[in-house]
């Protein structure tokens, strides 16, 4: 995309982010209500409505500083939809039911994304610009939700690999590992400006994104 301007690249990334980050919310709150709790259904988070689940940060600045300052990759978060765990019938293992849920929904909407983008490929010839466009758009797409399928299933809470992980673990050792999750974020930031986030995330992004891309018929 380096021969897109500032503006294309913008519009090109500002629909695979919102949906990308919208839906991986919607779903756990979909997933939470189907297991008891109806939390996020009452306070209206089950909507596609971005506005809903928008946080300023998150959704708009730090993916737009990313897309502006050309990153090697781009991620977000929305607002996090409550979910009220006593109100779960299995309330750990269905805990990692709802966490399971978001990077299901990206990789998910990265499988629509790699159709857009074939659809686009398949008519280049008829539509020109529109076309080469949704090629653009569906590669955002693959890309952003990849990564944030990748990202999330990271074994750190309150990442969702990481209440998926304690689901799974025994008591104890689900306990010890929940100790972790008020320094989640810092963890999360070092690993990032050290380098070490790309040097972990990198090569399953690439190989899934090769898998997506040969399905797109690229």
């Amino acid at each position: 995309m380096e021969e897109l301007s500032l503006l294309q690249r913008i519009a090109v990334w500002a629909m695979p982010v919102l949906f990308a980050i919208t839906v991986h919310e919607v779903a756990h709150g979909w997933v939470a209500r189907k297991l008891g709790d109806p939390t996020a259904m009452r306070l209206g988070r089950l909507t596609l409505n971005p506005l809903k689940h928008i946080d300023p940060f998150g959704t708009v600045l730090l993916p737009l500083l990313m897309v502006i300052f050309k990153f090697p990759f781009i991620f977000g978060w929305a607002k996090p939809v409550p979910v009220t765990w006593e109100n779960l019938k299995h309330p750990k293992r269905d805990m990692a039911l709802v966490a399971a849920a978001g990077p299901v929904s990206n990789l998910l909407m990265a499988l629509l994304w790699a159709g857009v983008m074939k659809i686009g490929v398949l008519s280049s010839a008829s539509l020109g610009g529109v076309a080469q466009f949704m090629i653009y758009v569906g590669g955002a797409g693959i890309f952003i939700n990849v990564i944030l399928m990748v990202l999330n299933l990271l074994p750190i809470p309150p990442l969702d690999g990481g209440r998926v992980l304690s689901g799974l673990l025994p008591g104890p050792w689900s306990w010890q590992l929940n100790r972790i999750e008020p320094y989640g974020m810092i963890i999360l930031i070092l690993l990032l400006v050290s380098g070490v986030l790309s040097s972990i995330l990198n090569p399953p992004v690439q190989a899934l994104q090769g898998v997506l891309y040969t399905l797109a018929g690229l």
